[in-house]
């Protein structure tokens, strides 16, 4: 009789167990969060996609495939297999749910990157994410002492649009002009050019042609790499290391004997019933045809005369005639006496550094375009594209700065939207640098744009932002590249 008893009290021991387990089980089922409904709405602002809780979950938040895709995880959700919802937008493509062990995933396909925020509610309890269709955002790191870099990202009516800015302290760095490979003749990326030169940062410069040459003024250390045919802007960099930027123009003659002739263009291409000058900044030699003349001058008299593809001297230049040019010299002998008479206007007469592009943006600081003044083509003057410039801040500081266009991620500016961007930031004065494909920005080494050509474009020259003594690089520690030749 004993022994029954103790295993029925045994028994109901065991059943007491289990159903406290269940009971246990039930309870703990019954707390966990679940998903009652998904509610979606659309504003001017922002597409919202709302999800009713029983109780507010933890969460974290993630972005995959380039920003296009949103992925939300829940956690302790528990089965969601009624919920079904049919999003579908102008910005949303899709949603889904998957099932994990402890949690719910939610996974948000866009048309195309964009901005989003996620909030909670209680009470009732909610937790809703906010897809922005119109934002206007900004990121500041500081990748050395004296340089703080931004990254603004805005959508508008107008689409999607990203611009890097480095605003640069003067009195802590030099901007310097870099040639492609140390010389006209030849192309090479912004990256390579900032390397070579150890540079904090680099953006692209002056606009080129395929071999290199550079077309529009260009004045390095003092001397004259390339010039223009017109009167456009420029930057120029006194020797204090002070910016401005002002209409530039190059007028150049040369005068053998009784004989004189106008310049036609410094480091060009020669062509027919020209006059061209040649120094070392455009390669070791003239590279030029039989079907000419060439004066070697050195310390102001005709040291030697060759047909074609004469070497420059270091401490000398080239002066090459064709046509009536040459016919103009044809009396020239060596030891003749050489006067060479240059003018870049009383603005940059002594101007040490002079980059020209154009044209100029901002002026007081207000937006002032001058590509119709300064006749610029309408591939440059007019439509959306990349944009490279550069403007001067009140604050003795330099302001570069790079818009990215052609691609999903942004539509890149017209002139006057990058006028009025660098009047955003405080521009005194700005000016356009060469765009297109060519547009890059490189900071700490690093490229840190998304060129519209899907890689880096060469070009012929950058604008390189040098520390001054003493002051540390952008963390660029790659040294200085031998050069290619």
């Amino acid at each position: 009789m004993g022994y029954q008893w103790r295993n029925i009290i045994r028994r109901a021991a065991g059943l007491t167990l289990a159903l406290v387990f269940f009971l246990s089980a039930a309870v703990f089922a019954a707390a966990a969060p679940s998903i009652t409904a998904v509610r979606f709405g659309k504003s001017t602002e922002h597409d919202r996609i709302v999800f009713d809780v029983s109780a507010v979950p933890k969460y974290t938040t993630r972005t995959e495939k380039d920003g296009t895709r949103i992925v939300l995880e829940m956690m302790g959700i528990g089965d969601t297999s009624g919920v079904k919802p049919v999003i579908h937008s102008e910005s949303i493509h899709r949603v889904s749910f998957t099932k994990l062990k402890n949690s719910i995933v939610v996974t948000i396909d866009l048309t195309e990157p964009a901005e989003f925020v996620v909030k909670t509610l209680k009470n009732p309890n909610r937790i809703f994410i906010d897809v922005q269709k119109l934002y206007e955002n900004e990121t500041k790191t500081e990748p050395a002492p004296g340089l703080i870099e931004t990254v603004y990202t805005r959508r508008d009516g107008r689409g999607r649009f990203r611009a890097y800015l480095l605003d640069v302290d003067l009195a802590k760095y030099d901007l310097v002009p870099v040639l492609a490979n140390g010389e006209v003749l030849g192309r090479t990326t912004v990256s390579r050019m900032s390397d070579d030169v150890n540079a904090a940062a680099a953006v692209n410069a002056s606009y080129f042609a395929p071999s290199g040459e550079i077309l529009g003024m260009l004045r390095m250390d003092g001397r004259i790499a390339g010039t223009t045919y017109f009167c456009r802007s420029a930057l120029g960099i006194r020797k204090n290391g002070t910016a401005f930027v002002a209409p530039v123009y190059y007028s150049g003659k040369v005068t053998i004997g009784k004989a004189s002739r106008l310049v036609s263009g410094v480091n060009a291409e020669r062509g027919e019933n020209t006059l061209i000058l040649y120094n070392r900044a455009y390669d070791v030699r003239t590279n030029t045809n039989n079907f000419g003349r060439e004066f070697v001058v050195q310390g102001g008299k005709v040291v030697k005369i060759n047909q074609g593809n004469s070497a420059i001297p270091e401490d000398g230049y080239v002066i090459s005639v064709h046509g009536s040019a040459r016919d103009a010299f044809v009396r020239v002998r060596v030891g003749d006496k050489v006067t060479l008479e240059e003018d870049v206007g009383a603005t940059f007469a002594d101007v040490p550094v002079i980059v020209g592009a154009g044209p100029t943006l901002v002026k007081d600081g207000k937006v002032s375009v001058t590509a119709e003044e300064e006749e610029f083509p309408d591939d440059i003057a007019w439509g959306r594209a990349p944009r490279t410039g550069v403007a001067v801040l009140p604050n003795r500081h330099a302001l570069l700065a790079v818009v990215d266009g052609r691609q999903w991620a942004s539509i890149g500016a017209t002139l006057t939207e990058f006028a009025e961007l660098f009047v955003k930031y405080g521009a005194k004065e700005a000016v356009n640098f060469d765009g297109g494909g060519s547009s890059a920005m490189v900071v700490g080494g690093k490229l840190v744009n998304s060129p519209s050509d899907g890689e880096e474009r060469r070009v012929g020259s950058a604008l390189a932002v040098m520390p001054k003594k003493d002051t540390p690089a952008a963390g660029n520690s790659s040294g200085k590249r031998p050069r290619k030749k």
